[in-house]
């Protein structure tokens, strides 16, 4: 059933984090099915709270599903690939992801989403023809 569910999930995902949007063909190690809500916290391994997610972005993200909005320190739930419309919280300028939303603030900050290397990977991507993401498909 593990092999099934990943395979589900990364067909799903488009081969892509699901928080991000980087691309696993080019990336040195396996993304990981990442618990939306984590199993600590009562999440369950069912594909409904499973997301494909980069090493990075799931060891940023780890056992939290918010973080502290950081003009005001309001909790603001993160992005729920399950649940949120990626477009709705987020848009590109250039290389950089932007934040349309608080949710998308929050989420930009605490995945450190802008990071000097995803900025790299990203222009990396654009040479292969992977980035942007094709977003019409989802």
């Amino acid at each position: 059933m593990a092999d099934e569910s990943r395979e589900f999930v990364t067909l799903r995902a488009g081969g892509r984090c699901e928080y991000c949007q980087m691309h696993q063909s080019l990336q040195g190690a396996t993304f990981h099915l990442e618990h939306i809500i984590p199993r600590i916290l009562g999440g369950s391994s069912e594909l409904g709270n499973l997301a494909l997610a980069c090493p990075s972005c799931n060891l940023h993200k780890a056992d939290r599903t918010s973080g502290s909005n950081p003009s005001n320190s309001e909790v603001i739930p993160f992005f729920n690939p399950r649940l949120d419309d990626w477009d709705t919280h987020f848009d590109w300028d250039d290389v950089t992801l932007i934040a349309k939303t608080e949710i998308g603030r929050v989420t930009i900050q605490a995945l450190v989403l802008n990071h000097e290397r995803r900025i790299r990977i990203r222009r990396a991507e654009q040479l292969f023809g992977l980035f942007p993401p094709d977003r019409t498909s989802e």
